[in-house]
């Protein structure tokens, strides 16, 4: 198995309360990409807003055998999260997730 940083686009198309952004973290915490060396050296958020703009990426970590793997379980979990705040495909459509790093197997 290997872990991959994979990032995930997507965009608000709704507004994030404190309280959500807050859940929506914490929800992903046990994927953030700080707890590898990468992550650390690259001094990744795990969640990352543009200013200006309602677009935003997600750096999460996973584990997987595969780099189609890992993207398929990043956006699981991204999804998961999202939905958890209250949010979904329509209210916050995420784009296509990109491994951007791999942190060792």
């Amino acid at each position: 198995m290997t872990v991959y940083v994979v990032t995930i686009p997507g965009t608000l198309l709704t507004e994030l309360s404190p309280e959500a952004r807050t859940q929506l973290v914490r929800a992903l915490r046990p994927a953030d990409p700080r707890g590898t060396d990468l992550g650390v050296k690259e001094d990744l958020d795990i969640l990352s807003f543009y200013s200006g703009s309602s677009a935003f990426s997600l750096h999460l970590e996973v584990e997987a055998a595969t780099t189609k793997e890992a993207q398929a379980a990043a956006r699981e979990l991204a999804s998961s999260a999202l939905h958890g705040v209250g949010l979904n495909q329509e209210t916050a459509p995420l784009g296509d997730p990109v491994i951007t790093g791999i942190a060792g197997e």
